[in-house]
């Protein structure tokens, strides 16, 4: 999801499927959001990042959030959520993390 304050892709999302057999990765540039739903219970997801952890700049919008269209292959009510992720705030509630810059652009061919 692009958080980035002055987008014109600001609120908008990208949704794949990543898998073992096409050993596809997806790199995801700074002021952008993600979540992801596994799709078979023995998944493991890898992360690599740019720098190290930071718990104070660690931040999220709610999932479930109807504002940004997200169609989840999962019933919500099934879905197994983190308690931190559980609290995150709404989209519309999300403090001015980024600002765009043209100098940043959306990948669109993915």
């Amino acid at each position: 999801v692009d958080i980035r304050h002055g987008s014109p892709y600001f609120g908008k999302h990208v949704g794949l499927v990543l898998d073992a057999l096409s050993g596809k990765m997806l790199w995801i540039p700074p002021g952008f959001a993600h979540g992801y739903c596994t799709l078979k219970t023995d998944s493991t997801v890898a992360y690599k990042i740019t720098d190290f952890y930071s718990a104070e700049h660690d931040a999220g919008t709610a999932w479930n959030d109807l504002t940004l269209g997200i169609n989840w292959p999962v019933d919500p009510s099934n879905a197994i959520i983190s308690d931190k992720d559980r609290s995150l705030p709404a989209f519309g509630n999300l403090p001015p993390l980024f600002t765009y810059t043209e100098s940043i652009q959306l990948m669109t061919d993915i």
